[in-house]
């Protein structure tokens, strides 16, 4: 497919932006996200990430296995009678093991980060200078809506494709208007931490077009990318590097999607609260649904 013609929002809101589609989440946006708050009820969106040892946790990145560790871990105790107890924890960020929100500046394409910024610009070997994930540490609340692709607790096949169809298709059944600037939360009953030869389902383009001509501001997902990955890779060089669409990868909506079915509400506050770490390319996340 002709490169030239993928959706793109570089130079929409000028070409220094950093924020993308969270441009998209207006007052009026965030007042539908309050709204949606009449049952008192939460539920995270995060998978569960146990940490492994410091020692034990690595493996080649690139290969066959997994990646490394999502988290490892030092505890600070040499036996002796601490003051407190402290531990050390080194977080590999965009890990299929790990809840993160992914940062414009994550993903490159033709040496440019979003929104046409030079890799070299931008990213430094201290610190990322443009596209960083600082912009989330003000936190991000908007209206969310559920699209189950697998309903009743199905998966998908593993070599599905999903099309602006099949998330067109999934809106009707939850029967909820979408309106520009809400969240949208993609179900295919997946867990991807799994080795990387493994073919994973995922999003194809007319998917991207189609969150793009919703107005999504931002993407939560238990799948994204398919595997084996095939550029332009849909999610990553296309709705985060050129829509500047952020992404929460490796989400776990199992119990979010049984609550929805339960009470028939398929949309819900989101509310995204990273810590303020500085000059990330993305940060581990706890997405919270609030109904």
């Amino acid at each position: 497919m002709n490169e030239t013609r993928l959706p793109t929002n570089w130079a929409r809101w000028g070409d220094d932006d950093q924020l993308g589609t969270l441009h998209l989440i207006d007052a009026a946006a965030k007042r539908r996200a309050a709204a949606e708050v009449r049952e008192g009820f939460h539920v995270s969106l995060a998978r569960r990430t146990e940490p492994v040892p410091l020692t034990t946790g690595l493996s080649p990145v690139g290969s066959p296995a997994v990646m490394p560790a999502g988290v490892l871990q030092t505890v600070n105790f040499n036996g002796a009678q601490p003051l407190a107890m402290t531990d050390s924890l080194l977080v590999n960020t965009h890990n299929a093991g790990l809840t993160h929100l992914d940062a414009v500046a994550h993903m490159p394409v033709d040496g440019h980060v979003y929104p046409g910024v030079p890799v070299h610009a931008a990213v430094t070997p201290t610190g990322v200078t443009h596209g960083s994930a600082d912009p989330f540490g003000e936190g991000i609340v908007t209206r969310a809506v559920l699209l189950d692709l697998a309903p009743g607790g199905g998966r998908l096949p593993a070599d599905r494709r999903v099309t602006g169809a099949d998330l067109d298709a999934a809106l009707q059944r939850a029967g909820t208007p979408l309106s520009a600037g809400d969240a949208v939360a993609v179900r295919g009953g997946w867990d991807i931490n799994r080795p990387f030869d493994q073919p994973v389902p995922g999003l194809d383009l007319s998917a991207v077009r189609w969150l793009d001509e919703q107005g999504a501001s931002v993407y939560v997902g238990d799948i994204g990318d398919a595997r084996p990955a095939r550029p332009p890779m849909p999610m990553h060089q296309v709705a985060l590097a050129r829509l500047g669409l952020p992404l929460v990868d490796v989400a776990d909506l199992e119990r979010l999607a049984r609550h929805c079915e339960a009470s028939n509400r398929w949309s819900f506050m989101l509310v995204l609260a990273p810590p303020r770490i500085t000059g990330t390319t993305g940060l581990a996340v706890n997405p919270i649904a609030v109904f």
